[in-house]
């Protein structure tokens, strides 16, 4: 048998890499980069699939979070003998019962209540600046304030003069576009209005058909892909699914509380000021920090011991959410560190606004999920490649972060 000839594509490090494969790779590559400078030059032609894109992204998004919070409901009445269409359906008619519930009785009191808020809170806002003047002018940082000429007393009122500036001159611009700024705003209600209405006929067929989907789109990849693929498409899925979930139940969770608190220490608008709570726990981190925002204020000028009432309320509900309400909901299914969480929403947030702050931590969470599958399936083909034993990488190790996935997805 005549030996091997060596060659190029029959060296270790090229083997490693996928031999011949990668030449292929590397041509592929480059005829996507020119696909990609051809699409920049042609981008118009394009435009009607951009706009279908806009159009559908936000009822999607809509029906997804309704059938991650849904399912487990159908799951729960196809467990009782109840047939999938029947159940769906008698989700349908609590859903609609429950908004129309909403809708009579809890929206007219939050309309008033905010209404209410938001055209007082300007004075409480004064009043405020006025408690922190009177408390600076009283206290120690007088003489540090003359000390490097700064008059308190002027830098407000020089604040305020510009604030005053700017809203005029916002009114003022919104006149001259105020044509535009019409066809921009039907534009928007038109979408949303769309949305809303597309939306449960998504949810229907992704509730009735949902589970059906992986195994379509696993079929589009080869065979020898698709174990892999359904792996990885059912640990993004209990991801998804674990985060929306739990982060529903710990906001209202956490509007309950905060609602309750405020109302036994007597705090004005505790019920519209629990909802912002409960809105803004959906962003981790810096929801919170929003919603404390106008309670302190009103506290403030309240009464200085309402702020101390305050303070306890808020950190009792932090106690008790950190300690007993997010680690029974939530677990630890992200896996995501603080710190990348807070970049994260920084990140999205500059990127896409409100929505990337509300998408932004799960788009990171299936992001990991894909990354960690390459890197491991990247370590069994070093392991695969590499003679030296003592350079491979643990495979006990990647049996214990397999069996780590395994029960996440459960």
């Amino acid at each position: 048998m005549e030996p091997e000839k060596k060659s190029f594509f029959n060296t270790k490090f090229i083997r490693f890499l996928g031999g011949k494969n990668l030449l292929f790779g590397l041509v592929t590559l480059l005829l996507v980069g020119i696909t990609l400078m051809i699409f920049d030059k042609v981008s118009f032609i394009f435009k009607p699939i951009f706009v279908f894109i806009h159009t559908i992204v936000l009822p999607v998004i809509l029906a997804v979070i309704g059938f991650y919070l849904l399912r487990p409901v159908l799951k729960l009445l196809m467990k009782l003998k109840i047939p999938k269409i029947w159940g769906i359906a008698l989700i349908y008619l609590a859903v609609i019962g429950l908004i129309t519930l909403l809708v009579t009785l809890v929206v007219p009191f939050l309309k008033e209540q905010f209404t209410n808020l938001i055209s007082e809170f300007p004075q409480f806002f004064s009043q405020f600046v006025e408690v922190i003047q009177n408390f600076v002018a009283d206290s120690r940082f007088t003489s540090t304030l003359d000390k490097y000429n700064i008059n308190l007393d002027e830098t407000v009122t020089q604040v305020g003069t510009d604030l005053t500036n700017y809203v005029k001159e916002a009114a003022s611009n919104l006149g001259t576009g105020l044509a535009s700024g019409i066809t921009g705003f039907v534009s928007t209600l038109a979408g949303i209005v769309l949305a809303l209405v597309t939306a449960p006929f998504i949810l229907f067929y992704l509730l009735k058909d949902g589970e059906k989907l992986p195994k379509a789109f696993v079929k589009l990849f080869p065979p020898r892909m698709r174990p892999d693929t359904t792996h990885l498409l059912k640990t993004a899925d209990s991801q998804i699914s674990s985060y929306i979930q739990g982060q529903i139940i710990v906001a209202f969770c956490i509007g309950v509380m905060v609602t309750i608190g405020f109302l036994i220490i007597g705090l004005d608008y505790a019920v519209p000021l629990g909802f912002l709570a409960m809105i803004t726990s959906v962003v981790p981190y810096l929801g919170p920090l929003i919603a404390i925002t106008p309670a302190a204020i009103i506290a403030v000028v309240t009464a200085p011991v309402m702020l101390l009432k305050l303070a306890v309320v808020w950190t009792v509900v932090q106690l008790i959410d950190g300690k007993f309400i997010s680690p029974q909901v939530m677990g630890k299914s992200l896996h995501v560190h603080p710190i990348t969480i807070i970049f994260v929403l920084l990140t999205a947030g500059s990127l896409f606004g409100v929505p990337g702050v509300v998408l932004g931590i799960p788009s990171y969470a299936v992001l990991k999920v894909l990354v960690t599958h390459l890197w491991n399936l990247y370590k069994k083909r070093y392991n695969k490649f590499q003679d030296e034993d003592d350079m491979h990488y643990d495979v006990e190790l990647l049996k214990s972060e397999e069996e780590e996935l395994k029960k996440n997805k459960q």
